[in-house]
Order: C-alpha cells, then sequence, then structure tokens
C-alpha cells in the first residue's frame, strides 16, 4: 500500500534536497503512528512538498504478498528466524522499489514502519540476536536508513485499550500478549536513548497534539523544507 503526491506544477517546490528527506514512523500497537502518518502526509501536501506515504512491510506486490503471510496468517507457524528473514525480503524490495526512487527524486519519504521495527520485534521480542539481525538489515536495505525515525510511545496498556475502542482485530504478532509488547517498547525506548537520528514522541495526548509535536520536532531539525512560512 503507496501513497504519492507529486510536485505542484509549476510552483517551485519538486524537490526537498538532491538527496530528498527519508521519515520513518515508529511504535508498538495503539500508538497512533497510522494516524501520525495521515496527518504528516496530509502537512506535506499543504506545505507543497512531494512525498510518498507506504508501510512496512508492503509497498510492493511482494512486500504485500509477505506482510499477509506474516500477519494475516494466524493458523500458520512461522518460526523467528522465517519471520526475520521474510521481514527483510519485504525490505529489500521496498528500499529498491519504493524509498530509492523516492529519495532520487529529491522528495520526502514517509514509512509506517522500518528497520527499528525489526530490531524491537524481532530482537528485544523475540530474542534474535541483534548483531545479527543488524547485520542482515543493512545487506537487505544496501545501507539506506531514515534521516529520522520517529518512535510514538504510549503504555502498551494505553496502546491496547486504544486498539479495543476502535474495534481493531489482533494480527499475528499483535496477539502475542503482554510480556512480548513490553519487550519490544523497552527495545524501542533503549535503541532511541543510543542514536541521536531516533526521536520519543509522546503520543499519549490527543492526535492533533501530538502531530503538532511533529511539525515543532520537524521544522527544528530540517528548518529548510519545513520552515512555517512555505507554501
Amino acid at each position: 500500500m503507496t501513497h504519492r503526491v507529486p510536485p505542484r506544477a509549476n510552483d517551485g517546490s519538486g524537490a526537498v534536497s538532491g538527496h530528498g528527506l527519508f521519515l520513518a514512523l515508529e511504535g508498538v500497537e495503539g500508538v497512533g503512528k497510522t494516524t501520525q502518518a495521515r496527518l504528516l502526509g496530509e502537512w506535506l501536501g499543504e506545505l507543497g512538498l512531494p512525498y510518498t506515504l507506504a508501510r512496512e512491510p508492503g509497498g510492493t506486490p511482494v512486500g504485500e504478498a509477505i506482510r499477509q503471510v506474516l500477519l494475516d496468517s494466524g493458523a500458520m507457524a512461522v518460526p523467528d528466524e522465517t519471520e526475520l528473514l521474510l521481514m527483510l525480503a519485504a525490505r529489500a524490495a521496498f528500499v529498491r522499489g519504493v524509498v530509492l526512487p523516492t529519495l532520487k527524486r529529491g522528495e520526502v519519504m514517509v514509512t509506517d514502519r522500518f528497520e527499528l521495527s525489526t530490531f524491537a520485534y524481532q530482537g528485544a521480542g523475540r530474542g534474535l540476536p541483534l548483531d545479527r539481525i543488524r547485520s542482515l538489515n543493512a545487506f537487505a536495505t544496501g545501507g539506506v536508513r531514515p534521516d529520522l525515525t520517529l518512535v510514538f510511545d504510549v503504555p502498551v496498556e494505553h496502546g491496547q485499550a486504544r486498539q479495543r475502542a476502535a474495534g481493531k482485530l489482533q494480527d499475528r504478532i499483535e496477539g502475542e500478549g503482554n510480556a512480548f509488547l513490553e519487550r519490544v517498547r523497552a527495545g524501542y525506548l533503549a535503541m532511541a536513548a543510543k542514536d541521536e537520528s531516533v526521536v520519543v514522541i509522546d503520543a499519549g495526548p490527543p492526535e492533533d497534539q501530538v502531530h503538532a509535536r511533529v511539525r515543532e520536532l520537524l521544522q527544528l531539525r530540517f528548518p529548510e523544507p519545513f520552515r512555517p512560512t512555505r507554501g
């Protein structure tokens, strides 16, 4: 599932820079990152910035097929190592089919999940060796990394309550239980503490307040494309 908004005709806003801008949105279930991805896309459109919005795993035909196996096949036994390799296979296609073309056009790439999900879910959550995951991930991505990763954070119980209130059914990974999701959340927070390109955002407030914080952060980190007077 990929959505691309091309440059506006004759408005001079066809590029962010010669290399584009890569933004990833992360977090455990129920944090509202998919909503924040949509709101971010709407804001980029208001600014006249061309962008592509996609999700991971997915974004390409092969990625969407893998996504169905990974998330929707609850009755299918998927070993942890198989889960990891399928995630990375989908990512390899995603980077080459979606991310790199977007960045080469000098546009904004926004993805709902990327490599930090693998480190958190298959690493911290499943307990697979993080060094091995990082090595395999680097092969899958060819070294392509987000310029900024936003980790939306709420307590696991809060996120699950949101999902229940929305009537959302759990997928195969979401159904692993609280202890698993607590490990995933802890993994996200630990990685954010060690990486300046990863920022944790409190996703507890109403979605418009969270989005305002996203705007504020992007304007601070990347003042030229996101300056308030643009558009």
